[in-house]
């Protein structure tokens, strides 16, 4: 390992007790995955308490204090620190997730989805990935400085904070509840989170901004009732073709998002910043390969890299309305329903663009057909400055275990949290995960990398290291 030789000696014995447990990590990480802690479903949410309580116990045994395992209105928080680094060392607050998506279909899994199974260094299980096994390769982290030192009373190079929640999936609605009345006891200096991919076992990657999200519904009724085609026809104007006619409006054919003011705050990309994403290996024939579409599409004037993490976008997610079953029914629907997303990127708003696409929306429906929209849920963006400590702390540590400097990425997608954690707290947020972008999270036979796993503990170990180090 590069530099292994200039660290100080409480980092070598983390790093050597990292390596001589693995066997010890991969058990505890199958039990914690043989939990079903599907947060969505109400019918499991004995086995979801009960993947908090293994998860606070694990904590303990690593050596973390103050555990608690926090109840809510919905699923419980699971809280813990060590703060006993030195006066003037950092503070890292980090998140993590236990509950995991449904893993229906059942039938499309190779291995049973609750029975984690290794084969040919991956191990499949749902949560393997999204973010069991990331949020567990803190703990043992942790674990690898505290028990590792002499005679078991090492120390870590920061203070840490653990907060690990039990309703990501389904949309952090607690959490959001918890984090801006907790100010005091979730005070730090930087979050970490380990919820994303870096993009090849070889190459890893840091993400240093992410996608927000305004999500709609589009409710468009015409007649009282569902008539008959050959009587109403040509009279009464069909919602599903007036529903038609307002989406085709929403954008035109190269992307570009038509509702006025839609565009109005959107941060420029500096050309520092375009410089940099240029710099991501991206095969766009692979990706297109991968994911079957004949060609890519978007804005012309914005590379591929940047349209898919960078700029804002508008798309229907669903169309409902009229008869869909076997055979032929002559209807004219009442009403037609359409739902809309659209991701954000930093200084967008949700509540303003939705009232933007509400007041277009309203503006260009035809008289014959009453519209409604009504707004489902939103989260801001978020970007981080990757000339922060914490940033270039943990591109220093992945390049010793890895063996290659991370590349820069922005996120297509969205993690509620870091918006939350800037909002309420004040806090950047490095991003230093090590998932790969085929361990088909939320999908039947999730996997995770297990040489990520293992170089995962190792990271994290060296992160904090590095961010203690260049914090001084």
């Amino acid at each position: 390992m590069k530099n292994f030789e200039t660290m100080n000696p409480e980092t070598k014995r983390a790093l050597t007790h990292a390596r001589n447990f693995r066997e010890r990590h991969l058990e505890e990480l199958k039990a914690f995955l043989r939990i079903p802690s599907i947060g969505t479903q109400p019918e499991r949410k004995a086995e979801t308490e009960a993947a908090a309580d293994w998860l606070a116990e694990a904590m303990q045994e690593a050596g973390l204090e103050n555990v608690q395992v926090i109840p809510t209105r919905g699923n419980p928080l699971v809280y813990s620190d060590w703060l006993h680094a030195a006066p003037d060392a950092p503070t890292v607050l980090i998140y993590g997730h236990y509950d995991v998506q449904p893993a229906d279909p059942l039938y499309l899994w190779d291995t049973p989805p609750f029975e984690p199974t290794v084969k040919d260094d991956y191990i499949f299980a749902r949560g393997a990935a999204d973010d069991k096994g990331q949020t567990y390769i803190h703990i043992k982290a942790i674990e690898a400085y505290l028990e590792g030192g002499a005679e078991g009373g090492g120390r870590l190079p920061v203070n840490v904070k653990f907060l690990v929640e039990g309703e990501e999936e389904s949309g952090g609605h607690n959490l959001s509840l918890f984090v801006p009345e907790n100010g005091e006891l979730l005070a730090a200096d930087v979050a970490l989170i380990s919820d994303t991919h870096i993009l090849s076992p070889e190459q890893p990657a840091i993400v240093y901004g992410l996608r927000g999200m305004c999500y709609v519904f589009l409710d468009v009724t015409g007649p009282r009732r569902d008539l008959h085609s050959g009587s109403f026809g040509g009279g009464v104007d069909n919602p599903l073709n007036a529903l038609s006619h307002i989406i085709a409006a929403l954008k035109n054919k190269d992307g570009h998002i038509q509702i006025p003011g839609f565009y109005d705050a959107v941060r420029p990309l500096s050309d520092e910043e375009r410089q940099l994403l240029a710099k991501h290996p991206f095969d766009e024939e692979a990706w297109l390969s991968e994911n079957g579409a004949p060609k890519s599409w978007g804005e012309p004037e914005y590379t591929l890299v940047e349209r898919l993490g960078a700029r804002p976008t508008l798309d229907v997610n669903g169309i409902i309305g009229g008869y869909t079953d076997e055979g032929m029914k002559t209807v004219l629907p009442a009403r037609a329903h359409a739902k809309i997303s659209m991701r954000l990127v930093p200084d967008q708003k949700p509540k303003e663009i939705y009232e933007q696409l509400r007041n277009y929306v309203q503006q260009i429906a035809p008289p014959s057909v009453r519209v409604r929209c009504q707004f489902m849920h939103g989260a801001p963006a978020s970007i981080t400055d990757y000339n922060i400590p914490a940033i270039q702390a943990a591109a220093a540590a992945y390049e010793q275990v890895f063996g290659r400097e991370p590349v820069y990425i922005r996120e297509g997608g969205s993690i509620p949290v870091v918006g939350l954690f800037q909002e309420h707290l004040g806090l950047e947020t490095v991003m230093m995960g090590f998932g790969l972008p085929d361990d088909c999270i939320h999908s039947p036979n999730e996997r995770f990398y297990l040489p990520n796993f293992y170089r995962g503990i190792e990271t994290a170990i060296l992160f904090f290291y590095e961010y203690s180090r260049l914090s001084s």
